[in-house]
């Protein structure tokens, strides 16, 4: 009962949950941080992570407000995760707090961006994961990198457009390999 009022109902969480396993998954892929230069740290995995988080929910959202729950739990999900791996690196509790808030406003920054780049806006996408995704790296990744990194971010938002309503109430969702 307590899992449902958190959650939504139990198909929702299962839902969410796979949907979540798939975003880490695919995050975690070696070639990007041995290939286009994503940082194997904290931040570096963040961003992956947050980068496919956005992928799934904008698909989510196209669906209209049937998977706005659905998307609220992949949300939820995430940041528990977040809360979890800031605590086994040692962040004390009253700092776990702190970061998370801070973890979700970046989050919506990137969100406003993607979002704003893949719809044709002003800055390129590109340009976007220039200033939001590699934006702790001292020096910004060559336009080559740049430019596969978007290419991955454009054919998987496109591949996810592909995934049915009745699959993604499942959890199905998959994530193209970088190339």
């Amino acid at each position: 009962m307590i899992l449902k009022k958190l959650f939504g109902s139990s198909k929702e969480y299962d839902a969410a949950r796979k949907i979540y396993q798939k975003v880490v998954e695919a995050a975690r892929q070696p070639e990007f941080y041995l290939e286009v230069e994503v940082p194997d740290n904290i931040d570096g995995r963040y961003e992956m992570i947050s980068l496919h988080s956005f992928l799934v929910m904008r698909r989510l959202k196209k669906s209209g407000k049937k998977f706005q729950d659905l998307s609220q739990v992949v949300f939820d999900l995430m940041f528990q995760d977040m809360d979890q791996s800031l605590r086994e690196i040692g962040v004390g509790d009253l700092a776990v707090g702190k970061r998370i808030k801070k973890m979700a406003q970046v989050f919506y920054g990137r969100i406003v961006a993607y979002e704003t780049a893949l719809e044709g806006g002003e800055e390129s996408l590109e340009d976007a994961l220039a200033r939001n995704h590699y934006g702790t790296l001292e020096v910004t990744p060559s336009d080559e990198i740049l430019a596969r990194m978007a290419a991955y971010v454009r054919l998987n938002d496109s591949d996810l457009e592909k995934i049915s309503d009745a699959d993604l109430a499942k959890g199905e969702v998959a994530f193209t390999k970088l190339t």
